[in-house]
């Protein structure tokens, strides 16, 4: 049997109470067998790969390498996912470069399938590379099949403030925060955006979550998200907002633009 965390409050009493007991959590889901076989599975086999093609008929190792980065929805795309590992990323015209979701670049980059004449998958530290971030992933999946704020919230906690330490000027950290789903969606809501946000110019997206930045936190800047105790705000802001506002809602052009006036 897969591992379940324990969720049995909603809202933000659940969110603390996960936070509270998540180190006990996750102890329990690393010594699950499912997680112990598919380990096993990946440091036996994974050092014997060493192109994309055989990376994606191995479905079970192709599995663990795209949930490792949150991919894990493209596992039946092989053609797509050996493109964008066959065109790696040193390249500027290559796939996993021109994909809004960086994401594809962080996953064939890992594997440098498309960079080097031997990709890293040879590496002897490779396999607890990925392996690691396949545990914190595949906990957040678990979460999120029970509460998907939750596992957006924790996807968030993780992502921001490494994006507010990269150096990188804030308009583009605002960019990677739209270009990366997960990321967006925390944002958007915290801020009582609706999905219909997403139709509007991308500058003027940009805009409008600057000057909400501006107003809640008194910097437009994502590079406060460094800071722990401002990382905490977003996510409690944005814990309270997903049980208020109807995201499925305001979805046409009048509602669009009464969002941005009410800016």
């Amino acid at each position: 049997m897969s591992f379940q965390p324990v969720l049995p409050l909603a809202g933000f009493a659940g969110w603390s109470f996960l936070k509270r007991t998540m180190p006990r959590q996750q102890v329990v889901q690393q010594a699950s067998p499912v997680l112990q076989r598919d380990e096993a599975y990946f440091r036996d086999r994974i050092g014997k790969v060493r192109t994309a093609e055989q990376l994606v008929n191995d479905k079970r190792l192709l599995r663990i390498a795209l949930t490792a980065f949150g991919l894990e929805g493209d596992l039946n795309s092989k053609a797509f996912v050996q493109k964008v590992l066959d065109g790696g990323t040193l390249k500027e015209g290559s796939l996993a470069n021109k994909l809004a979701n960086k994401q594809y670049q962080k996953f064939s980059a890992a594997f440098g399938f498309g960079d080097f004449p031997v990709p890293r998958t040879v590496i002897s530290t490779f396999p607890e590379e990925i392996l690691a971030q396949y545990r914190i992933r595949s906990f957040e999946t678990a979460v999120g099949q029970q509460n998907n704020d939750y596992r957006l919230a924790l996807n968030a906690e993780r992502e921001m403030p490494a994006l507010a330490s990269r150096e990188i000027s804030e308009t583009a950290k605002w960019y990677s925060v739209l270009a990366n789903p997960p990321l967006r969606q925390v944002v958007q809501t915290a801020f009582g955006l609706p999905k219909s946000f997403a139709a509007i110019d991308l500058d003027q997206q940009v805009s409008v979550l600057r000057d909400r930045m501006r107003a809640a936190f008194g910097s437009p800047d994502l590079g406060q998200f460094r800071d722990p105790a401002k990382m905490d705000a977003l996510v409690r802001r944005f814990m309270f907002q997903a049980q208020t506002q109807d995201l499925g809602g305001g979805s046409s052009p009048a509602a669009i633009a009464l969002t941005l006036l009410r800016r």
